[in-house]
């Protein structure tokens, strides 16, 4: 999110706020500007849902957030089920693992290791020793992407997908982004809803989400990509592609399409995108995809603001 984009959403939020201070956000994509000669947008703005957490060592803290793993800082794969719950939300099922060196696809990058198959060139990696990747239980994860009074605050957030020049590649990168330039990093609510952890001028400890979906185009080159951290969970039709667990540096994992053998040509599918950022000293966010997302319904928010 723009740090205007959320000012702007603030002042749309109170004057919608109900005497329970709920609201339900719109659940088309907003701001996109008309389509080219080619019937592609120039950009793709996606509104979600951020949730803010106190860290675990503080009065009303969550236990997930400032957390370090048993098997120490790395990324954690398998510790999320590989469907949605009927809430359309992840759930902690333990028994992951760390991963000590990545699974690639035929063109180089990182996989999901749960989708390795050595048919389409895939290379093996490596697991580490079973840990749940710095998540106290099922209960605790639970929290993350529902409003919880008392334990999370929320509010909506915009970002912005830019389409790269001459091409079909959509990318929102906290470091070419002007707003996030100036931020040092993907810290949407800095000051907002409980605010920064004390002697910190940034919020380390929050989730994100977005919604949304999208027309599957077999052969089109349809691939979705994250960088950053901490935790990220992308599911597509329900089923977990993207799996960046843990605790860590920036970590790039892609899903192309097409190896989803479960998707039909000219259907319409879910791609619902979960983020966590639950420890200091960095958050980096960035996502390039070749896919034309529109936002499905929203959750409603919590957190009201100035």
């Amino acid at each position: 999110m723009k740090r205007k984009d959320l000012s702007n959403t603030m002042m749309t939020a109170a004057g919608l706020a109900t005497a329970a201070g709920l609201v339900l956000w719109a659940s088309s994509a907003t701001g996109a500007p008309d389509p080219g000669a080619d019937g592609l947008p120039e950009s793709i703005t996606l509104t979600g849902v951020v949730r803010d957490f106190r860290e675990r060592t503080v009065e009303g803290g969550h236990p997930d957030f400032e957390r370090r793993p048993a098997s120490g800082f790395g990324q954690y794969v398998g510790n999320v089920a590989d469907e949605l719950d009927d809430d359309g939300k992840p759930v902690f099922v333990g028994g992951g693992r760390k991963l000590r060196s990545q699974y690639h696809d035929s063109a180089g990058r990182n996989i999901n290791p749960s989708m390795y198959n050595p048919e389409l060139g895939d290379s093996p990696g490596s697991y580490g020793a079973e840990d749940p990747g710095g998540i106290d239980s099922a209960g605790s994860f639970r929290q993350w992407y529902r409003d919880v009074p008392g334990v999370n605050m929320s509010a909506p957030l915009s970002i912005t997908l830019i389409r790269q020049p001459g091409s079909n590649i959509y990318t929102f990168d906290d470091k070419a982004d002007p707003d996030y330039q100036a931020l040092r990093g993907f810290f949407p609510i800095n000051g907002q809803l409980f605010g920064n952890s004390p002697g910190n001028d940034r919020n380390f400890h929050f989730t994100y989400e977005l919604d949304t979906e999208f027309v599957y185009r077999r052969g089109s080159g349809q691939v979705f990509t994250f960088t950053g951290d901490d935790d990220v969970f992308v599911f597509i039709d329900g089923r977990k592609v993207i799996d960046i667990g843990g605790v860590h540096a920036a970590v790039s994992q892609t899903i192309d399409l097409d190896r989803l053998d479960w998707l039909q040509d000219g259907k319409r599918y879910s791609l619902k995108f979960f983020f966590a950022e639950r420890h200091r000293t960095q958050s980096n966010f960035r996502i390039e995809t070749t896919l034309n997302l529109k936002n499905a319904e929203l959750p409603r928010v919590s957190g009201m603001f100035d």
